[in-house]
């Protein structure tokens, strides 16, 4: 062993999905010693390939971990995880005492100030640091990591987490990361409607997507959703849309996480009739079969759910959307709005 494997500490790692696989593997790179469990073959086969030491059971990976990262899929997953489910121990009583753990799944804000108070309770130290940036952020260490949790604690997993990303913030105490992930991903939701709709608008009034994008990335209507993750093919070459619309985050993962959204907004009784419409057109989209597409998507089903205007020729040289969308996936498939 190095002499820098020697003083990095020792991780373990729960969840080798399309994002935790990417994550883990940053960590080896940088030297750390992962070990790391996931049930599912396929997600533990790529990580074993990618250096991480894979254990059998997750109480295994955890049991020698001065640092244990969880990204599950849901709160539940992530209780069940820390408390044990029947027979299965726990990880908190798996691991050491003064363990920090590190939750970077995203989960509502109670669950997190939950999964907390479970670690404190027994004996070891926690952050909620739910994530944004999708798989690409993932693969390319550039995630950014919204924290919540004690100073102390984010200054001791700070090094950490500045391998998996590019941006880090503490956001304030225990939940605050959580709180930030889903008002961002609110904003996300809401800006990837808009600039779907205001896509297919320009098609129908003769607008070129190019024309479009140049304006738009230039002016008042600039945005992640517009420069980064565009909804259509051309403008942005990484953007999903030039890939069939194969995700970088899927759309049951907006539908999940502005589901939350809509739980904090009903708990705190703020009114945002946007962030609400917006969960129920991803819902919806989700529901009818479009879920495992990019979240960008959402565009075709705007298309598919808009009316040609009365007099013939009106949607103009752009041609209507029913003629731009033939051999496109069916309203049925795409989801109604």
């Amino acid at each position: 062993m190095s002499d820098t494997q020697q003083t990095l500490p020792r991780l373990g790692f729960i969840g080798m999905g399309n994002m935790g696989g990417p994550m883990a593997a940053n960590l080896v790179a940088a030297g750390y010693t992962v070990t790391g469990y996931d049930p599912v073959p396929a997600a533990a086969e790529r990580a074993a390939a990618a250096g991480v030491r894979m254990a059998g059971t997750g109480a295994e990976a955890v049991a020698q971990a001065d640092v244990v990262i969880t990204m599950l899929p849901t709160g539940r997953h992530v209780l069940n995880a820390l408390s044990g489910d029947g027979d299965t121990p726990g990880l908190l009583a798996a691991a050491d005492g003064d363990t920090l753990f590190l939750e970077c799944s995203t989960i509502s804000v109670d669950d997190a100030t939950t999964a907390h108070a479970l670690m404190l309770e027994t004996g070891h130290r926690g952050l909620d640091a739910p994530v944004s940036g999708g798989v690409v952020g993932a693969e390319a260490g550039t995630l950014t990591f919204m924290v919540g949790g004690a100073a102390e604690d984010f200054a001791a997993a700070l090094p950490v987490l500045e391998v998996m990303g590019g941006r880090v913030v503490h956001c304030g105490g225990p939940g605050a990361g959580q709180a930030a992930k889903i008002c961002n991903n609110m904003i996300l939701g809401v800006s990837m409607i808009a600039v779907s709709e205001a896509f297919v608008l320009g098609e129908e009034l003769g607008l070129s997507h190019q024309a479009l994008f140049d304006v738009a990335s230039a002016a008042s209507g600039q945005c992640w959703a517009l420069t980064t993750n565009c909804p259509v093919p051309g403008p942005v070459p990484a953007s999903p849309a030039n890939r069939d619309y194969r995700p970088g985050f899927a759309a049951a993962l907006m539908a999940k996480d502005l589901g939350l959204a809509a739980d904090a907004l009903d708990s705190t009784g703020v009114s945002a009739e946007l962030g609400r419409r917006a969960g129920e057109i991803y819902r919806n989209l989700t529901e009818s079969g479009g879920g495992g597409e990019d979240f960008s998507a959402i565009i075709n089903t705007i298309r598919a759910n808009s009316t040609q205007p009365g007099p013939a020729g009106s949607a103009g040289v752009a041609g209507t959307a029913s003629q731009r969308t033939a051999g496109q996936q069916p309203a049925e498939q795409s989801g109604t709005a």
